[in-house]
């Protein structure tokens, strides 16, 4: 986790690199009626991918071109708010605070997400469900963020996300891998992450 943790923060040197790539991985056609998008994933008991053990994913894309996630229950350290300034170019002494950093899953590691509350938007924001968006981790979200000036009320920064391609995400579902939720702030947001899981399967909506 804490080779992890040094590879992320070293992303952070570059994060106008991820608005781009990130363009291209959401790219997809309007979502059906049967989208998972704006919900989250629950991993099952049975798992057997050592990566989404006890995960929480919340789904940003799910079409038939494929799906897209965050997983919001994998922290993988904490940073300096001063230290991550300092990473993007900036210097400010003064601030105080930590960065939580979380795995949000092993595709592409090295580009940066934020979840956050709607209250927050760029041109580059994604709206999940007018709740919940995502913007890439870029240098103005982040010192939004530390600042506290204009960034958005809640946040989860995380590296990397949960892929799936055109008709992968089903077959894991008809496999039983998975349990379906609804998405809630509160879950994302304020629960303690070692409850997340716990909570998450108290609300599922899909039964094995």
């Amino acid at each position: 986790m804490r080779t992890l943790l040094a590879r992320s923060l070293l992303a952070l040197a570059a994060l106008l690199l991820p608005a781009t790539l990130l363009h291209a991985a959401l790219e997809s056609s309007p979502d059906g009626a049967t989208s998972l998008a704006g919900q989250v994933l629950i991993a099952a008991p049975s798992m057997r991918d050592p990566r989404f053990d006890h995960a929480v994913v919340l789904m940003v894309r799910h079409s038939p071109e494929g799906a897209l996630g965050i997983v919001v229950n994998h922290p993988i350290g904490e940073r300096p708010f001063a230290k991550v300034l300092e990473a993007i170019g900036e210097k400010n002494d003064t601030v105080t605070g930590n960065m939580v950093i979380f795995s949000g899953g092993p595709v592409q590691p090295e580009i940066g997400f934020v979840v956050h509350s709607s209250d927050y938007r760029r041109s580059e924001t994604t709206d999940i469900d007018g709740h919940v968006a995502m913007t890439p981790a870029t240098r103005e979200i982040l010192r939004d963020i530390i600042l506290g000036k204009h960034g958005p009320e809640k946040s989860l920064v995380a590296f990397g996300y949960a892929g799936w391609g055109p008709g992968q995400l089903e077959g894991e579902l008809a496999m039983h891998a998975w349990f379906t939720g609804p998405e809630d702030a509160k879950l994302i947001f304020d629960e303690d992450r070692d409850k997340v899981w716990d909570d998450a399967m108290m609300h599922r909506t899909q039964d094995l």
